[in-house]
């Protein structure tokens, strides 16, 4: 592992240190692709997850909560009997391409120091925080049940799928909330190809998946003057 990792080692392992890092959070109740960067490739994430990120949300109508998700506490209800699927989809258009964005007061964003989710976690005032520009690439609504509806999105950094539900409700002039959310691909890094499940974290895994992703990168053109001037640098996807 530490020779993937491009890692000097001195014979004595017991006294190395093996630097760990990830590449951007997810939501607490959010599963999917969470690039781990070992050894030198904690370097490379930020170069490497530039590109875009997919999510696949199931979002609910007529509900709306605090953290904008399933996991907070109901703050409002209304119907949504009069919301159709066209109504949906011609919604969504609204929300693709260059948008503005209020990210939620749950969110890893910070204030004098700490994360806004963890002051309001302590009852602490917090304020909205003002709108930004994100980019938007793809919307598309992939099943309609009422009151479910499944969202596929790709979109840039610092975009909130959570605050695009709301969002969205509002909209239908209703509610909706998240009811699951998971990320599907980060940067160059897939679900379906390259996640190491959790069952998978041990050592000889790490390693094998530390050694497939380096040539994954290596395939990747824009990256290869990176990959020359720091040859020892990979990385790792969890699940």
């Amino acid at each position: 592992l530490f020779a993937e990792a491009g890692v000097q080692t001195n014979g004595n392992k017991r006294n190395q240190v093996l630097k760990i890092g990830h590449g951007g959070t997810l939501d607490s109740a959010a599963t999917g692709v969470l690039v781990v960067g070992i050894g030198k490739g904690t370097k490379m994430l930020g170069t490497m997850l530039a590109g875009s990120k997919k999510y696949t949300a199931i979002g609910m109508l007529g509900k709306a909560t605090d953290t904008l998700d399933a996991t907070g506490k109901v703050t409002e209800e209304k119907p949504y009997d009069q919301v159709t699927k066209g109504d949906l989809e011609n919604v969504l258009q609204k929300f693709t391409g260059d948008i503005m964005q209020v990210p939620p007061l749950y969110s890893a964003l910070k204030k004098d120091g700490e994360r806004l989710s963890t002051l309001m976690k302590r009852g602490e005032a917090v304020e909205a925080k003002p709108a930004r520009p994100v980019r938007v690439y793809s919307l598309s609504l992939q099943q309609f049940q009422p009151p479910l509806f499944t969202l596929d999105v790709e979109c840039g950094g610092g975009f909130y799928v959570r605050s695009l539900v709301n969002d969205i409700g509002k909209e239908l002039s209703t509610c909706a909330t998240v009811q699951e959310l998971t990320r599907t691909k980060q940067g160059p890094f897939t679900l379906e190809e390259h996640a190491l499940h959790e069952d998978q974290w041990t050592i000889d895994d790490i390693a094998r998946s530390l050694e497939h992703c380096t040539a994954l990168l290596l395939g990747e053109p824009a990256r290869k003057k990176l990959k020359t001037e720091h040859p020892g640098e990979t990385a790792v996807v969890c699940e």
